[in-house]
């Protein structure tokens, strides 16, 4: 089995370690952007860090929800042997959703508040 398939044991800590990785990038660039490219704050939260920030939130978010569909989706279509499979990939399906949840709540912020105070 590759382990890309929705049925893979990988699946089931893979959605966090993307969330994860995207927590560190979002947080590390904001503060690279603050630091070196400040945005002028009269702007509010009109500004390119948090358009930029929103833009790559939903792709991570897209793209998570998107697994999570595909694991779902993946799970009534392993056969009666597989039921190993078929619980990796509705457990994996939750943890995408949760993810992408996550991952998307990260950059609500930025619609609103100024980036760097």
């Amino acid at each position: 089995m590759s382990p890309w398939s929705p049925l893979h044991p990988l699946q089931l800590f893979l959605g966090l370690v993307i969330w994860s990785v995207w927590f560190v990038f979002l947080y590390g660039g904001l503060s690279l952007a603050c630091e070196f490219a400040p945005p002028d704050e009269q702007r509010g939260a009109l500004t390119w860090v948090n358009a930029s920030m929103l833009m790559l939130g939903v792709l991570v978010g897209s793209f998570l929800f998107w697994s999570a569909r595909r694991c779902w989706y993946a799970a009534p279509g392993a056969d009666e042997a597989a039921a190993t499979g078929r619980f990796v990939a509705r457990i994996a399906a939750a943890v995408y959703l949760i993810a992408a949840l996550a991952s998307v709540g990260l950059v609500l912020p930025s619609v609103v508040l100024p980036p760097c105070i």
